[in-house]
């Protein structure tokens, strides 16, 4: 069958499922598995006592099998034939060399033992191994991987430990590769620490040892598959009506936007919702260091960082993707994050007609990001007085937009503010919107209400006019006070 090793130049029959080359004799309860690839199970030990609870209902027994089971399948098929195939048709073929193989070797297993088998094998061959079936859950928002032993994950927004654990370290570094390398990074000792993603846009970060001590730490931002549009987030009460509307003006009307928040806060997937505003016939250049924001418009190109090679040659930098953006006639420059000397020339872009720029950065209140920008120059090495630099910032950022996570994993936009200007050396800000927490429920859920502080007319209300949005503004604002 198509799939399977071949020796000589004639189609000869696949080497016999059997056992490997060395095999080992039989324990009881167990199959035979050659000695190299399957250790005997060592001495019973007292229990870490540093080890969390974990409920994994699959015995050591089962991973000695799956173990066994993998090697025979690894040394039967061919994965340069099997990697022609769909999906679905080489599930189809690992799923029938398997059951020969556990045919062949009389493994004594129950239908859902079987089946998780076949299911868990699958996965290691084809996809990305124990981590498949929370990839495959939409609800999950981070997948947390301590080392082989322990997988966290973030439901609702709160962190909890599954049962899903690796064979070893090894595996889990094995699929950490097979990640990064998607991308055209790679991660081990020599760079132990490396930003990819997976093909749905899902942010992954990888730190291996030495550096991680106990195993190879791995972190998944997952993406939903339905995209998040403005009118979710208001459904799921992160902003009001109202303020969802005077946030799709915003967009409209092109004014400059950052982005602040603390880490998964929802600044990543509220830039996605303010990019939904952005008419089809502009051009768009994004800049990331892992591309994961998901624009729709029909225009738009995705540049992305790259990290040194092994002599340390080829790195390309985000202020290098920034400046070079000014020379592909962009009508909107979107930076994914914000971290360094960037900051100076995405100002000098959003201060040279590229109106309704956008990008986002950590901090935990708007002034606060106002704050890291300047510092961010600062460190970039531009000599300039911090009075220039603050200018520079108001003559740039129009709109401030705040986002947190509250202490019940609850998220919310806790401040739409303008940026007015400065009066001596410090920056004026005017707030449109802030979330007032009023208290919790029984449940411990925050209770809170999204308010407008009164202000009728907003400084981009001139920008609002120009683009036939003043009206609609009026309105959303006029609503909201009453």
């Amino acid at each position: 069958m198509f799939g399977r090793r071949t020796e000589g130049q004639a189609a000869a029959p696949r080497k016999p499922a059997t056992a490997p080359a060395s095999p080992a004799p039989r324990q009881e309860g167990a199959v035979a598995a050659p000695a190299a690839a399957v250790k005997p199970l060592p001495p019973k030990q007292a229990p870490k006592p540093a080890a969390p609870a974990r409920s994994d209902h699959r015995s050591e027994n089962y991973y000695q099998i799956k173990t066994t089971i993998f090697n025979a399948l690894i040394d039967t098929i061919d994965l340069t034939q099997l990697a022609q195939l769909d999906s679905e048709s080489a599930r189809e073929e690992i799923r029938d060399i398997v059951n020969e193989i556990l045919s062949i070797k009389n493994v004594v297993m129950s239908i859902s033992e079987q089946e998780a088998l076949l299911q868990d094998i699958c996965n290691d061959v084809l996809g990305y191994g124990p981590l498949e079936p929370l990839l495959a859950r939409d609800d999950i928002a981070d997948i947390m991987v301590n080392g082989c032993e322990r997988t966290f994950i973030e439901v609702n927004g709160k962190v909890e430990l599954t049962n899903i654990r690796f064979r070893d370290n090894s595996q889990l570094m094995n699929i950490c590769q097979r990640i990064v390398s998607q991308v055209g990074r790679r991660v081990d000792e020599s760079s132990p620490i490396c930003d990819a993603r997976l093909p749905d846009g899902s942010r992954v970060n990888v730190i291996v040892p030495p550096l991680a001590i106990d195993g190879p730490a791995l972190t998944i931002r997952k993406f939903r598959r339905d995209k998040l549009m403005m009118n979710d987030l208001v459904q799921y009460n992160s902003i009001s009506q109202e303020g969802a509307e005077v946030l799709g003006i915003i967009g409209k009307v092109r004014c400059n936007v950052l982005i602040s928040g603390g880490t998964g806060s929802g600044k990543t997937t509220l830039l996605n919702c303010l990019t939904g505003f952005i008419d089809t016939d502009e051009r768009v250049i994004t800049c990331e260091d892992a591309a994961e924001l998901q624009l729709q418009q029909p225009h738009v190109v995705r540049l992305e960082t790259r990290p040194p090679n092994l002599e340390g040659q080829g790195q390309v930098t985000m202020t290098e993707l920034v400046r070079n953006c000014l020379r592909m006639r962009p009508e909107r420059i979107i930076v994914g994050e914000v971290r360094g000397p960037e900051a100076f020339d995405l100002l000098q872009a959003m201060n040279t007609g590229h109106d309704g720029s956008m990008g986002t950065l950590h901090a935990n209140s708007p002034r606060e990001a106002l704050s890291r920008l300047e510092s961010m120059i600062t460190m970039g090495g531009y000599a300039l007085p911090s009075k220039t630099i603050r200018e520079m910032i108001c003559g740039s950022i129009d709109v401030v937009i705040q986002a947190a996570r509250l202490r019940d994993g609850s998220r919310r936009i806790t401040h739409i503010t303008e940026v007015l200007g400065t009066e001596g050396d410090v920056i004026i800000t005017q707030d449109l919107f802030v979330y007032d927490i009023e208290g919790e429920d029984e449940t411990g859920r925050i209770i809170g209400k999204h308010k407008s502080t009164g202000i009728a007319r907003p400084s981009f209300w001139d920008r609002a006019r120009y683009y036939n949005q003043h009206q609609a503004l009026a309105a959303a604002l006029d609503r909201a006070q009453g």
